[in-house]
């Protein structure tokens, strides 16, 4: 904002010197000097960019045993890496120098930490930088950064006595998109070329053999150039962990923290599919600040099922709902844990009325195994799950709310998945090419069969829909065992009900 102000300061006062008669032409040629001084000055310092402060020091070296949950892409790197430390028998057998390594996955799954790792395994210094340091206004400093990246990478492997460096870029999809997409500016295109350049550039014979490692997780955006071999020669998927890894990541992050005796890392792993390495670290240093505030000198298991509950959704909300409203969201929650105990008896792990983030209660489930294939029964089940609050309110109260939108949301994904996977009575067919009338029918059809199968289920069930009701709004939370005691008097609780 302070150029745009100088800038249009000195235009007015030339303007009018100008109109008033005076020689403006002294005052250009110093404006223009200065500018072109201010320029080199700037970029200069742009070019010259240090990336020093990344470099991992010998005491926080990382290593593969460091890394949780990601046994299959540790294995992968690993072998990969081999031919780094094998340097000559890959001279003997004419082997190509491995030149780049990409991982991909989603964030927080530990890309980064496998870099460092990743070094240490190879006796590298690790030099790091992210793809958005290399893209400025200036035509040409981002070439030039890339230059003295890879010359920094090589001063300080001769200065360390080391004949190995990494170069590691995170978040490479901004630095190695692909080309032509800015057509006003090829800054972007100029940049890419250049880190081409240099990865074409290595060879085995060099004094410091360098290996470049980059993140993404979006690998559809980067140049098709950036993947082709003898650039990337390798891709590691780093995925989500299962539940295994999921529990290894946590006797990771537990290691130096006090637990009970009654808290089960095993029922955590199971209670957090889909948490990410990120995910975890974050659960357990939020059950440790729990306890802190609670002044207890271990971490309960109480402690991280609210933890969960914080990652997932949000620290709780201090406004209160209407005692009305508090009615409504328990029948709501209430509705959605009965269809769950219904179609897969045990899967509850928790219900609450209390406000969290943007929901004002919430049923939790607990998948006993990881599902990454699925059924149409599956994909059923599930949709009845997410139409089963609104139902309950509908049969209770009289009408629905507005609290039902995300289910609703959710429930047409699904609905959409199961046309999308050949499963709907339209058989395999490409949504893309469906009738709008047609597609939005079958999706009706999915929808609505569901709605009165969850109708006529709670129907039976509204004796257990008042009590359950009746007890989260005294407890406002209530565990999954404890919905299933008060569904004891229910007929056949622990069997499946077809309905």
């Amino acid at each position: 904002m302070l150029k745009e102000i100088c800038l249009g300061v000195i235009l007015a006062v030339l303007i009018f010197l100008v109109v008033v008669g005076y020689d403006v032409t002294p005052l250009i040629f110093f404006v223009a000097v200065g500018a072109g001084a201010y320029y080199f000055a700037t970029t200069r310092g742009l070019l010259n960019k240090n990336f020093s402060e990344h470099q991992v020091s010998a005491n926080q070296q990382i290593s593969f045993g460091d890394v949780g949950g990601q046994a299959t892409a540790i294995q992968e790197l690993s072998e990969a890496l081999d031919f780094i430390r094998n340097i000559n028998a890959i001279q003997e057998l004419g082997i190509r120098p491995l030149k780049g390594v990409l991982l991909t996955g989603p964030p927080g799954t530990g890309k980064t930490m496998l870099a460092k790792a990743a070094a240490s395994y190879t006796d590298a210094v690790f030099v790091a930088a992210s793809g958005s340091e290399f893209i400025e206004m200036y035509a040409g400093v981002g070439a030039q950064r890339v230059r003295r990246l890879f010359q920094s990478a090589r001063e300080k492997a001769l200065k360390q006595g080391k004949s190995n460096a990494l170069i590691f870029i995170d978040e490479i999809e901004i630095l190695g998109g692909r080309r032509g997409r800015t057509t006003s500016h090829l800054e972007y295109d100029q940049t890419l070329n250049q880190l081409l350049v240099e990865m074409d550039g290595l060879r085995v014979d060099e004094n410091v053999r360098l290996l470049v490692m980059a993140a993404t997780n979006r690998i559809d955006m980067l140049d098709p150039a950036l993947l082709r071999p003898g650039r990337f020669d390798r891709q590691v998927r780093v995925d989500l962990p299962d539940k295994e890894g999921r529990l290894e990541i946590l006797k990771l992050h537990t290691r130096n923290k006090p637990l009970a005796e009654d808290v089960s890392l095993e029922a955590l792993a199971r209670d957090t599919f889909g948490f990410s390495g990120a995910h975890l670290e974050s659960l357990a240093n939020e059950a440790a600040i729990l306890a802190m505030r609670g002044n207890s000198k271990v971490i309960e298991q109480h402690h991280f099922q609210e933890a969960v509950d914080k990652v997932l959704l949000g620290d709780r909300l201090e406004r209160r709902p209407m005692r009305a409203e508090l009615e409504r969201v328990a029948i709501h929650e209430t509705g959605h844990a009965l269809m769950s105990e219904i179609v897969k008896p045990g899967s509850v792990s928790t219900l609450t009325v209390a406000p969290r983030g943007q929901a004002l209660g919430y049923m939790r489930q607990s998948p006993e195994d990881d599902t990454y294939m699925f059924t149409r029964n599956y994909l059923e089940d599930q949709i009845a799950i997410m139409l089963a609050g609104a139902v309950a309110e509908e049969q209770v109260l009289g009408n629905k709310s507005t609290g039902a939108v995300n289910d609703y949301q959710q429930a047409m994904r699904l609905a959409e998945k199961i046309v999308d996977s050949g499963m709907s009575r339209l058989g395999v067919v490409s949504s893309e090419h469906l009738p709008g009338g047609l597609h939005y029918r079958v999706l009706s059809e999915i929808l609505g069969a569901q709605e009165a199968r969850v109708r006529s289920c709670l129907i039976s069930l509204r004796a257990a829909l008042y009590r359950i009701a009746e007890v989260l709004l005294e407890q406002e939370r209530i565990s999954g065992d404890k919905l299933r005691e008060i569904l004891s008097g229910v007929p056949a609780p622990g069997q499946r009900i077809y309905c």
